[in-house]
């Protein structure tokens, strides 16, 4: 099956064609990958990501199977981006629509060569001093997350998860070797779909993880001004 995934939670504006197998051992390769790094330019960078991934892999858009989108946690904007996109694609392509976390693609990713020894941190950058993070067991199964906390918070409820490395953007914060990547890559955004793919069954609706309230918000009622 070729996927293309897609994700702009992080200022790494990726695109990837994807080869997903069947059977056991490894069932994902990257056929071509187009990432960015520019956390305003997300609406700009995307679309030619996605072409220049299709060229790399020498498909057309049109011989896509499936599409893959990191649904977050991130900020509202970059997520909108990316989900918007993945979702009009699937509608003009008439392919399925597969959202995931993508704090889970970044710890698919760093298991893809082998499980780890123990337990991985995933945190990347939520901005206002906070970190968005979730553990993972060795071999890459959520144990607890999403969460937005300050990194000293997260530090205090580390202990029992018995944590032998981190990735992410915000790894270098908790005193762990830090793993690759730091960002969703596309073969982590298709492994961690890869049981909704296999299965054929139609996906849900997509929904973004914001974890917090947008910073814009509606303008009041204007005040009446007596005269």
């Amino acid at each position: 099956m070729l996927v293309l995934a897609l994700d702009t939670a992080t200022p790494a504006v990726t695109a990837g064609v994807v080869r997903l197998t069947d059977g056991p051992g490894a069932r994902v390769a990257e056929l071509g990958v187009r990432v960015a790094h520019d956390a305003r330019k997300h609406g700009e960078l995307l679309m030619p990501g996605v072409q220049g991934a299709c060229a790399d892999a020498g498909i057309r858009l049109r011989d896509v199977e499936a599409i893959v989108v990191g649904a977050g946690p991130g900020p509202f904007t970059g997520l909108r981006v990316g989900m918007v996109t993945a979702a009009s694609l699937g509608d003009a392509l008439g392919v399925p629509v597969h959202g995931v976390c993508s704090l889970d693609a970044i710890a698919q990713a760093v298991v893809l060569p082998g499980k780890l020894t123990g337990n991985l941190l995933v945190a990347t950058d939520a901005r206002r001093r906070e970190v968005y993070w979730a553990a993972y067991e060795a071999e890459g199964a959520r144990l607890t997350g999403p969460t937005v906390e300050g990194p000293d918070s997260v530090a205090e409820r580390l202990d029992g998860l018995h944590l032998v490395a981190a990735a992410g953007t915000m790894a270098d914060r908790f005193g762990l070797p830090v793993r690759e990547p730091a960002s969703p890559t596309p073969a982590g955004l298709v492994a961690a779909a890869a049981p909704a793919l296999d299965s054929g069954r139609d996906p849900g609706p997509l929904e973004p993880l914001y974890l917090r309230r947008p910073d814009a918000v509606p303008p009041g009622e204007r005040k009446k001004v007596h005269t």
